[in-house]
């Protein structure tokens, strides 16, 4: 089931993510929008609307976070294979992105203090 939600994911990010779908959603907004005076701005006519968009963002939540834990993961995976390959890369960020926030905060200002001291 994983497997088919995320290729599900995938297919919805790279078709909701075209121009054409941008002008589709807006054409439907000033389609909605025109419509007020037939429907005399009812709070039907509001609602249409309101739960359209409020389901539609709910859904999109979930497939654009499975897409972006899938590139994540795609480029920890690559960055990990370059600081592997290169003799001197420093071997102990590899995986960096398990420790807690206080570890990854306390490797940073080590680094940054390193680069700083070698501009010195």
């Amino acid at each position: 089931m994983g497997q088919a939600f995320s290729r599900f994911a995938e297919r919805v990010s790279a078709w909701t993510g075209r121009p054409a779908v941008f002008v589709l959603a807006s054409l439907v907004v000033v389609v909605w929008g025109l419509s007020g005076p037939l429907f005399h701005y009812s709070d039907t006519w509001q609602l249409v609307i309101n739960t359209g968009t409020t389901i539609i963002t709910f859904l999109m939540v979930f497939v654009i976070q499975n897409s972006q834990n899938r590139d994540t993961m795609a480029i920890h995976s690559k960055l990990n294979e370059l600081l592997r390959s290169i003799a001197e890369a420093n071997n102990q960020l590899v995986g960096v992105e398990h420790k807690s926030d206080k570890e990854i905060e306390a490797i940073r200002d080590s680094i940054e203090q390193e680069c700083q001291s070698e501009e010195g």
